[in-house]
């Protein structure tokens, strides 16, 4: 798949706990996002999970949603919908690309 200039990738990266079972394969929990660099808009998104089913519905939540005015109503929605292990360090991980957003957009103002 092709993404248009405006676009930009975004990681962010949070501590599994060591019951979750994608903590015997990776130490953290990331998510990857691609997002218009001019609005925070949620083109695409990914993370490391044990199922592709997890990672796809991670995947919807996230989708359309905006990162830099949006992530209380993302967050919401986990809360409401996703009951994965990886709940709590998904958020944080948002949390992190949020960050890193944030700064990034500072620095090319």
């Amino acid at each position: 798949m092709e993404y248009g200039p405006n676009t930009i990738f975004v990681t962010g990266v949070a501590k599994v706990s060591k019951d979750d079972p994608i903590a015997s394969s990776y130490e953290v929990f990331f998510v990857g996002l691609i997002l218009e660099r001019d609005t925070g808009q949620i083109v695409a998104a990914t993370c490391n999970t044990a199922r592709d089913l997890t990672k796809d519905f991670i995947s919807s939540l996230l989708v359309g949603g905006n990162l830099l005015t949006g992530l209380d109503d993302i967050s919401a929605q986990i809360r409401n919908r996703f009951f994965g292990f990886v709940q709590k360090p998904l958020i944080a991980a948002l949390k992190d690309a949020h960050n890193r957003f944030v700064v990034l957009n500072r620095q090319s103002s």
